[in-house]
């Protein structure tokens, strides 16, 4: 079963895909945020072409737990991404995700060949990763 993970921010959203089996996550693409409606529009493309049965989306709580603003607004989209599609969504916990992000693109590629906005994209897949190796 092909999942989609999602790092949700203000500017840019992460986009991971999962291998056919649902086995292994990657880095898939970023969109750069416009509006909503064109933001989910993009989401639900991607789905459509990639035959993807789940969407797992990043859901940014505070290191305390709690939820924070930026949460709150994953949260909304999230609802409004799942009135859009059949397909299941499901928040999953991403605290410290962007910290692994840019630690792993830091040792594995040298400081001129990286881009800030791929952490989201590569954020995306450790989110997806982790429910990937749950579910398994």
């Amino acid at each position: 079963m092909r999942s989609l993970g999602l790092d949700i921010g203000d500017k840019r959203i992460g986009v991971a895909l999962s291998d056919p089996g649902g086995i292994l996550a990657s880095p898939y693409t970023i969109i750069n945020c416009r509006d909503e409606t064109q933001d989910i529009e993009a989401i639900i493309e991607i789905v459509s072409q990639h035959q993807v049965e789940r969407i797992v989306v990043g859901f940014p709580r505070s290191m305390d737990g709690s939820i924070s603003k930026q949460a709150r607004k994953v949260e909304a989209f999230t609802r409004r991404l799942s009135g859009c599609t059949n397909v299941p969504v499901e928040l999953r916990d991403e605290r410290l995700t962007t910290v692994s992000a840019r630690r792993l693109m830091r040792e594995a590629s040298p400081k001129r060949t990286r881009k800030k906005s791929r952490y989201d994209a590569v954020a995306a897949a450790i989110i997806l990763q982790g429910y990937l190796d749950e579910k398994h």
